[in-house]
């Protein structure tokens, strides 16, 4: 294992020194914490820079029994059995070599001479101690009594914060480390050092660490070392039979119901694993779960579980989760996850396809294509393929979910399953395969097989979001208009015609229409795939900030993230767009930067990504160029222009703001301005005036004062103060008001804005 880098603690390492150099009223110090924080690394790293002698011992349990058994490298061999005389000696023996510095690790460990002697020393003030104490454990009264009676400072290390666990973990790595994958390795370590560097060490051993597009990634479950397996493994063999049993369990399926878990464990062993502080109860509405107080023990259980152990331990959970109500969907996921590696006979295809839906419209898609093929191997049909096609196309591989569907025969299939079978084929093909003209045929194909009425309103709501990605505003204000005419339309219906009808009113400056509409898709979105609420949120977020609600947009933006936070790193990267946005309207161009580098390493696997992911490339774009990183901005366009077309067109106007910011950050302002002025054209002339306002400050911005009455007209048209502000910006630039400037400037940060 490699040398780690020390994570500064500047505050405990001031307070450690001055009470080794006299600067106090106590002589040291002994630092407490749980094993692993660093409190040894802390006290060392201390006493190598102060100078003075360092004589450093360490507690064990072996050496417990033996009196001064700690100090005898120090002291020499007794030679007298009297404690009182060998105790003197040794005393006599640690101060010949004048004033020094005692180093204690593990002071819990001592026997009671040795702590009898360490207290009479600091008593006499005879030399300064470090000492190291784990929290939880038993202590001598005379290490207690040290800083109980204020002879040494007791300083207690906490686990690392998140942002020291990152800054610590990309020192290692060399590189950036994704936030996604931070938040993982954070809750899986704690904060604790020493299960952080072995967490690393242990994934990139088992290359589910690794680098992509220069941002390191954690993919899988986490994998530990072999030596904190070890270590670990120590306490494991000291638990009670029963015990340990209900930890095989829980290392299984986490978190587990509480009388599930006493069902098949018992109730004592349950108790007395809670006692023992190995695991913890927490209330979830009405439900009692129990998880691992540490979940890096339950790798290490799971770790010396055999195949065939593992299977029945299932089958029992399997068993008892059977006679509980299924209430809710992770209730299903978590039976058919079970179940398909338990020993149970078969696994019902009811549970298996139910369970595959749960899990695309919780964005977890590879659990949901484990299932839908597992459901197909018990002899699933067309509904089972249409949602592996589901899931493979959320997963970038269009091409094999368009040939599990174009190979079906749809003779014979009810009106509802063809029609998903064949919106389906249109949402892989114009999103993922980046061929909507042939979406165009397919949509036409499907609409002309449907007769029901409520079934039409989905393909108008699919429709009204493929002529948003054409850029064809009003046909898709339009489409979404009928699309949700009843309240009573379905999720489908409804998922879509939002996806469609709220960018393009976000677009065109409709803004303050957009409430009622976000309230529906989030009724709807409890039924519809997951990730779609995603590129569907867009219009969301970018109706707030076009209309001037900065602070309403990142309030929007957390329920986004929120959702992202209980799914996978699809989701996590696709919330990253919608956050990404608010940040580049605030002007926190740097965050803007980091984030986005993190989710096209997410997104950018393939080239079947481009619908998704196409608003980072010019959100990124626009960044680095407000940061004066012109080369860099110009490869990020260049990207973005190779996966341009029409199933991207909508962006194209924004695309052409971030080219006229990358120009100007390259020096060549006035080309900068044509091209503000070129956005501005195409965004009015395809009804998109909120852009067109943006593009018009783009260029007043830049130092054209001539964008000033056509802002004017469309501060007239378009919802909320901000484009009523460009106006009197540009205004007061051409009359060369330097007080009104003021103003504006003043305005514009009050409304979030700062750049």
């Amino acid at each position: 294992m490699a040398n780690w880098p020390l994570v500064q603690r500047e505050k405990e390492y001031r307070a450690i020194s001055a009470a080794l150099r006299d600067e106090t009223a106590v002589c040291g110090v002994v630092l407490t914490g749980d094993s692993g924080v660093g409190k040894t690394t802390l006290a060392r790293h201390v006493t190598a820079g102060i100078g003075a002698g360092v004589r450093w011992v360490a507690g064990t349990e072996s050496a417990r029994s033996i009196p001064l058994g700690v100090f005898a490298h120090l002291v020499g061999p007794a030679t007298s059995s009297d404690p009182v005389t060998y105790l003197a000696a040794a005393r006599e023996s640690l101060l010949a070599g004048g004033n020094a510095v005692i180093g204690v690790d593990d002071a819990h460990l001592l026997d009671e001479l040795s702590a009898t002697l360490l207290h009479q020393l600091a008593i006499d003030r005879a030399v300064h101690i470090v000492a190291t104490v784990r929290s939880g454990e038993s202590v001598p009264d005379a290490v207690t009594s040290l800083w109980k009676d204020n002879h040494l400072l007791r300083i207690t290390l906490s686990p690392f914060t998140k942002e020291q666990s990152v800054e610590l973990v990309e020192s290692v790595l060399g590189g950036q480390l994704e936030e996604h994958s931070a938040d993982r390795m954070w809750a899986a370590s704690g904060g604790n050092a020493l299960f952080l560097r072995h967490l690393v060490d242990g994934a990139r051993q088992a290359n589910t660490l690794r680098q992509v597009n220069g941002v390191w990634q954690l993919r899988g479950r986490a994998a530990i070392t072999s030596e904190l397996a070890s270590l670990l493994d120590g306490r494991i063999e000291q638990l009670d039979e029963a015990v340990l049993t209900a930890l095989k369990y829980l290392s299984l399926c986490e978190p587990l119901n509480l009388d599930v878990l006493a069902e098949v464990a018992g109730e004592e062993a349950v108790e007395q694993a809670e006692i023992d502080g190995l695991v913890r109860i927490e209330r979830e509405g009405r439900e009692l779960n129990v998880g691992f107080h540490h979940p890096l023990f339950g790798e290490v259980i799971r770790r010396r579980l055999g195949f065939a152990s593992s299977r029945r331990l299932r089958g029992n959970l399997v068993r008892a989760l059977r006679e509980r109500p299924l209430a809710t969907p992770l209730d299903r996921i978590r039976l058919a996850e079970l179940a398909l590696e338990s020993d149970t006979s078969a696994v019902d295809l009811g549970l298996l396809s139910a369970a595959a839906d749960d899990a695309l419209n919780l964005a977890q898609t590879p659990m949901g294509e484990r299932f839908a093929r597992a459901a197909i191997e018990e002899g699933g049909g067309p509904a089972e393929a249409e949602l592996l096609s589901r899931a493979l196309m959320w997963q970038g591989h269009p091409h094999e979910a368009e040939d599990i569907l174009a190979h079906i025969d749809t003779t014979g299939l009810d009106a509802p399953l063809r029609l998903r079978i064949g919106l389906q084929r249109v949402g892989n093909m114009f999103w993922v395969m980046n061929q909507a003209e042939r979406a165009e045929e397919i949509l036409e194909k499907v609409r002309a097989e449907v007769d029901d009425e409520n079934l039409l309103r989905i393909v108008d709501g699919i429709a009204s979001a493929c002529a948003l990605f054409e850029n064809r505003i009003a046909d898709a204000i339009a489409l979404s208009d009928v699309a949700l005419e009843s309240p009573d339309a379905l999720p489908w219906a409804v998922e879509w015609g939002v996806f469609g009808g709220m960018l393009s009113r976000a677009l065109s400056g409709r803004g303050d229409e957009l409430d009622p509409l976000a309230r529906r898709a989030r009724e709807a979105e409890r039924y519809t795939d997951g990730l779609l609420r995603y590129p569907a949120g867009i219009g969301e977020i970018l109706g707030l900030i076009l209309s001037g609600r900065l602070d309403a947009a990142g309030d929007a933006v957390q329920r986004y993230v929120a959702f992202a936070n209980t799914a996978q790193y699809l989701s996590w990267a696709m919330s990253g767009i919608l956050v990404s946005a608010v940040e580049l309207a605030r002007g926190d161009c740097a965050s803007v930067v980091r984030r986005i580098e993190q989710t096209l390493a997410t997104l950018d696997g393939d080239e079947y990504s481009a619908s998704w992911n196409f608003p980072a490339y010019v959100f990124l774009a626009q960044a680095l160029s407000a940061l004066g990183e012109a080369t860099r901005a110009e490869e990020v366009l260049g990207r973005a222009r190779a996966r341009d077309g029409l199933h991207v067109a909508v962006f194209r106007p924004m695309l052409w703001i971030a080219e006229a910011w990358q120009a100007a950050a390259a020096g060549t302002v006035s080309i900068g301005i044509e091209r503000a002025w070129a956005a501005a054209e195409l965004a009015a002339k395809t009804g998109q005036l909120a852009v067109e306002a943006e593009a018009l400050h783009t260029a007043v911005r830049f130092g054209d004062a001539s964008a000033g009455p056509r802002l004017a007209e469309l501060a007239e048209q378009i919802d909320g103060p901000l484009a009523g502000l460009y106006a009197r910006h540009a205004a007061a630039y051409a009359a060369g008001d330097g007080i009104e400037l003021d103003v504006c400037a003043a305005d514009l940060e009050k409304l979030g804005r700062r750049l």
